[in-house]
């Protein structure tokens, strides 16, 4: 989603012994930030960072900041959406209303830092069509397109996604020179 960006990026791979950050925030905001402030005082580096997940309206955001680890610390994308199948089992169509959300954060190693957000809205599906993307995309039906994200190509997802929104923000407010 970079690319043409005149930047160079470098992941956390390319970094010898990074320590797990404890995403302990209250919102995907805290959570970007605090990954993003954390390794650019490690590394001296700028660093971009996200925190995404789903939340649906009938649950009242859930599972939001927890969306990787809804059913649990082991938990897999198949046991979350199971999770989340059943906290909405008998809810009709018409209260599945959910989204999406990200939240990217630059962060320069000075602490100045600028957050972008982006999202995508849906509708959990009452059962997993699909075989692409991942976590919950087999159950977050696009009414517009009346497919799953787990349904629709890589690429038109790259461009449609809540990643892809906030990535967006991104890339133009780096055409003023942010950095």
């Amino acid at each position: 989603m970079l690319v043409g960006m005149s930047i160079e990026v470098l992941s956390l791979n390319d970094y010898k012994n990074i320590s797990d950050i404890n995403e302990d925030g209250k919102s995907f905001f805290e959570n970007a930030l605090k990954k993003a402030q954390f390794i650019s005082e490690l590394t001296g580096e700028i660093v971009l960072a996200d925190d995404s997940g789903l939340e649906v309206d009938y649950l009242g955001g859930e599972p939001g900041i927890y969306s990787s680890r809804y059913s649990g610390n082991d938990a897999t994308d198949s046991s979350n959406i199971q999770k989340l199948l059943k906290r909405l089992e008998g809810v009709t169509i018409e209260k599945r209303g959910a989204s999406f959300k990200c939240v990217l954060v630059l962060y320069r190693p000075d602490g100045k830092y600028w957050s972008f957000e982006g999202s995508l809205q849906g509708i959990i599906n009452e059962e997993p069509v699909g075989n692409g993307g991942f976590g919950y995309d087999p159950v977050f039906f696009l009414p517009e397109l009346k497919l799953t994200v787990a349904q629709i190509p890589e690429e038109f997802k790259n461009r449609i996604s809540h990643r892809a929104t906030a990535i967006n923000k991104f890339k133009e407010a780096c055409k003023g020179n942010i950095f």
